[in-house]
């Protein structure tokens, strides 16, 4: 089926990611670790913008900064420079943001997505380091708040601001990108991206080749794709009225999943950019080489590698390695001796959607609980809906084994007589069914199978059952025609 953008949707992404692996902020000695802290407890001089206070560049922030441009197939400048971004808000201390504005860390990269008609090339356009502002906490809504609170922990936080081009045609390809991005700065481990506010996402949105609108505020993958859905249908709505879009900033009410006017939308000289006096020009080309022999096996790579290691399937592949800790997850079980073709299709198919539906990690499950499900299931000891209801047990209640929950629930695989007579049962119970399978309707013998299958709770192979009823009803057409 062939993707067909109507509306000529385009949307560019400007995604900031915190760089909180490092230990201290970009431009002083303050720790980063500030999420259980009281407000304002990470801060000093540098960070809060007081009078004579000087930045000094952390340079781990910068070889982090690299190291991710290069994951994104950017060029390298041969030099970067600091520059003062010139606007005031409350969360920004110094009445100026320390960023970078005509030379960036890293850009003209590419990512290479699913997108909704085939494989699609995503430019990334530059990847740039700057200060994270403080945070504005409002009470209430953002348009109707009786006070707002500022916290300056996480002022001056290294920031990675990675820009896209227009590239994205919907909601969903935007999506898949935030999704592939976070897989690759998760491989980098350059930040926890499951800490509150570590990646957020400012979404430019237009139609139809009209003005653009800057949707803020954008705090989660899922929140993406409801705030660019919302700006869509907004947006359409404005132009079926036969009026204009207005260029703005807006503000996504995470709360009731709407889009709200701030302000109308700057341009790049309303801020009036100039280098950064107190911080000189890098040279970083000589690190790029250096950097690079660290990378890691990224997401794609690793992708591949399974494919051809291992020999599973592509699709499972793609789930493996859309998540470090499910992929190393992956390859410590086969370490341990599992079966490669089953550890795949069940932490894959199985295990993952599982996890998904409690909204838990891979780290809740344990690798040795695993092996031991599978064992079973390699050995023909229990069935694979009796797997699927240890797995259950074992995500469902606490301090349970798996040796215990297959005792307890009887869930050891039936055989030999005791399924030849379920059969017989199921066969002799069922004559409206019997009788529909003898006319042709080959579908009554799943009603059959399942009859079996229900008595024996799925201790029983599918596949052997219904072999034994298809016997069982020409025994017993044999015994009528004789």
């Amino acid at each position: 089926m062939v993707y067909e953008n109507k509306d000529q949707v385009k949307i560019g992404l400007e995604i900031h990611i915190q760089l909180n692996k490092l230990n201290t902020k970009m431009f002083c000695g303050c720790r980063t670790d500030y999420q259980s802290d009281e407000p304002n407890t990470h801060t000093c001089p540098i960070c809060l913008g007081l009078p004579g206070a000087l930045p000094v560049v952390n340079k781990k922030a910068v070889e982090c900064a690299i190291k991710v441009g290069l994951a994104l197939n950017c060029k390298i400048s041969e030099y970067t420079q600091f520059y003062r971004k010139n606007y005031y808000y409350p969360d920004l201390p110094k009445g100026f943001q320390i960023t970078q504005y005509d030379y960036p860390i890293a850009h003209d990269g590419s990512i290479i997505i699913e997108g909704e008609d085939g494989e699609r090339c995503v430019r990334i356009n530059r990847a740039h380091m700057e200060e994270d502002p403080g945070r504005l906490v409002h009470e209430g809504s953002i348009e109707h708040s009786k006070y707002t609170l500022v916290d300056y922990n996480r002022s001056g936080i290294a920031l990675l601001e990675v820009v896209t081009e227009p590239d994205l045609q919907s909601p969903k390809e935007a999506r898949r990108f935030l999704d592939k991005l976070r897989n690759i700065i998760e491989y980098l481990d350059v930040s926890d991206v499951n800490l509150e506010g570590a990646v957020r996402v400012d979404a430019n949105i237009s139609i139809m080749g009209g003005q653009r609108s800057e949707t803020k505020n954008i705090s989660s993958h899922k929140a993406s794709e409801k705030a660019l859905l919302y700006e869509i249908v907004r947006q359409k709505n404005v132009l079926r009225r036969g009026k204009t879009v207005v260029q703005e900033t807006r503000h996504f009410d995470e709360a009731r999943e709407i889009t709200v006017s701030l302000r109308t939308k700057e341009e790049a000289h309303d801020y009036r950019y100039f280098p950064e006096p107190d911080l000189v020009p890098l040279r970083i080309a000589d690190l790029a080489p250096v950097i690079k022999e660290t990378l890691p096996e990224l997401p794609d790579a690793q992708r591949e590698r399974f494919i051809v290691q291992y020999g599973i399937q592509e699709e499972h592949a793609k789930t493996l390695t859309a998540e470090l800790k499910l992929a190393t997850f992956f390859e410590e079980v086969l370490f341990k001796g599992a079966d490669v073709m089953l550890a795949s299709t069940w932490i894959a198919d199985m295990l993952k959607g599982e996890l998904n539906y409690r909204g838990k990690t891979i780290d809740s499950f344990s690798k040795t609980d695993l092996l031991e499900i599978l064992s079973l299931l390699e050995k023909n000891k229990i069935t694979e809906k009796s797997g699927i209801e240890i797995v259950r047990t074992l995500l469902d209640t606490q301090n349970q084994s798996v040796s215990h929950i297959v005792k307890e629930k009887g869930l050891l695989r039936i055989e030999g007589d005791e399924v030849t007579e379920m059969v017989k049962q199921a066969v002799e119970g069922n004559k409206d069914a019997v009788a529909d399978y003898k006319n042709g309707k080959n579908e009554a013998l799943n009603f059959i199978v399942g009859a079996v299958m229900k008595k024996t709770r799925g201790r029983a192979d599918p596949k052997k059952v219904r072999e034994l009823i298809i016997q069982q009803l020409h025994t017993t057409q044999a015994e009528i025609n004789s």
